[in-house]
């Protein structure tokens, strides 16, 4: 089985930390759509650094930038309901069965599609206010707990179907997750 390095950072400022994960989000989709790699074992890091990442986003740092004032209820909350969305088409590259069928490369394609949008927003909206907002002491503070919570989650195999099928039904029942609404 292929093992993926998903990084193990202890501190570090928390904008940094993120911009990381992110690259690491690129670099795993580009694998996924590599039919030449080991596609499930590059599912399942994914699963685990998308889970990982985001609640560690809403557990500490969403909720800290919002107290400093550098982001606003609106931000936090979109970035929410794009990690749901996020989950939701992870889910579905989870639950199929092949890494070899078309279905599978479909399923990328949306994967791809919605984390990147989250990707670039969340650089524009929540991390260039943060930089801009928030102090270095505050920032080192909030990427140690962000690196602590989302290692835990890591260690606790947080991206497993049956995790991300409980987020995901979490998420819809929290109206997280408008069917069919998608907005831009």
């Amino acid at each position: 089985m292929t093992v993926i390095d998903l990084g193990r950072p202890v501190q570090g400022d928390v904008v940094e930390l993120i911009l990381d994960d992110h690259r690491r989000f690129e670099a795993l989709l580009r694998d996924l759509r590599d039919s030449s790699s080991d596609r499930d074992a590059v599912r399942r890091a994914f699963a685990a650094l998308h889970v990982a990442h985001a609640e560690a986003e809403e557990k500490y740092v969403y909720p800290k930038l919002r107290n400093k004032g550098a982001v606003g209820a609106h931000e936090a909350e979109h970035g929410e309901e794009e990690h749901a969305e996020g989950n939701e088409a992870l889910l579905a590259v989870l639950e199929l069965k092949g890494t070899d069928t078309q279905a599978f490369d479909d399923a990328v394609e949306e994967l791809a599609k919605v984390v990147n949008h989250h990707l670039t927003e969340e650089e524009l909206t929540i991390l260039n206010p943060a930089r801009e907002e928030v102090g270095p002491l505050v920032r080192a503070e909030l990427g140690e707990q962000f690196a602590t919570e989302r290692n835990a989650q890591i260690d606790a195999d947080c991206g497993t179907l049956t995790n991300v099928r409980r987020i995901v039904a979490a998420a819809r029942k929290e109206g997280l997750l408008d069917d069919e609404e998608d907005e831009g």
